[in-house]
């Protein structure tokens, strides 16, 4: 949540719809068309205790379950370092990997372990994964320019990630990932702005004219200020979408989001939004992290 307080840098240095996972890809005289099932999900990976959840027990349950989508953006899914200088504490991405069946998925970056001298603070790397049925090129990652280390953000290279990918032969999208800065402070509100900055400067570089998705934990609650104006600029600027916005969705001004426009040859369009709380919730209701995950179904159609 924004104003969650992530205290975990002194402990670490001491039935789902039948609708789900049915991509479909179609070929007409010259054009090609499909649509595909996303899914952007905070899954609380923290270490046990400081997590938002309860990871070491939720994980597994997670892991089996992103199979029903094509596309899957985690955030807050660190790969446990190897050898690991905090065990028993751990984090439990390699639970999710060896529960999902996608064939494309992200290699998780290295934790720095306070060893990067651009953020020293940082033990964690940014938690930022994908799982895909499309292929799609390395990731790149980029962490934000800076943090405040009240809402303990320092201690985590936080950020945001993208790719391409192919959704069919010369159909491709750029596909972003992000966590932005948590807290409620004047500063954090700055750092926000910030980052809206630089995502805007590797779009207008990385994906001039090209057709974009954007999911993740936004930390915007789009109902205050200065939240909505800098929302607001990402996606005028971008020349993006809210999902939300685009289908009348019930609960507009949730910090989980995704966006989208369409370009170069792919019309891209948000056919249904919801946030899937039955199908990440355990045996007795108890839902499987402290963040909804966002479901989204889009169909494409390659115009070239």
């Amino acid at each position: 949540m924004k104003h969650r307080y992530l205290a975990f840098g002194a402990v670490l240095s001491l039935s789902l719809l039948a609708a789900c996972g049915d991509s479909s890809t179609e070929h007409t005289a010259g054009a090609a068309r499909g649509e595909f099932n996303a899914l952007a999900y905070n899954v609380a990976g923290l270490p046990e205790g400081l997590s938002g959840s309860m990871p070491a027990t939720f994980m597994p349950i997670i892991g089996p379950r992103l199979n029903a989508y094509d596309l899957v953006l985690v955030q807050e899914s660190w790969q446990t370092p190897n050898p690991n200088p905090f065990a028993p504490t751990r984090t439990y991405h390699e639970e999710l990997v060896s529960r999902v069946d996608h064939e494309y998925q992200s290699v998780p970056a290295a934790a720095p372990l306070g060893n990067d001298p651009r953020r020293p603070e940082a033990l964690l790397a940014d938690g930022l994964n994908r799982f895909s049925r499309f292929p799609f090129d390395p990731v790149r990652r980029v962490a934000w320019d800076g943090c405040d280390i009240t809402s303990a953000d320092c201690l985590a290279f936080k950020g945001f990630s993208y790719a391409r990918t192919r959704l069919a032969g010369g159909v491709e999208i750029d596909v972003y990932n992000l966590h932005m800065e948590a807290g409620g402070s004047e500063n954090d509100d700055r750092l926000r702005g910030e980052g809206i900055g630089q995502i805007l400067d590797v779009m207008k570089s990385f994906s001039t004219g090209r057709a974009i998705l954007i999911g993740g934990d936004f930390n915007l609650h789009t109902d205050d200020e200065p939240d909505a104006t800098q929302y607001e600029q990402l996606l005028r600027e971008a020349g993006l979408t809210d999902v939300c916005a685009s289908v009348g969705c019930p609960e507009p001004y949730r910090i989980d989001k995704m966006a989208f426009r369409s370009g170069r040859g792919v019309e891209l369009e948000a056919l249904s939004w919801r946030f899937a709380v039955a199908d990440f919730a355990s045996a007795d209701g108890t839902p499987l992290s402290d963040h909804d995950p966002l479901a989204v179904r889009f169909r494409w159609l390659g115009t070239d």
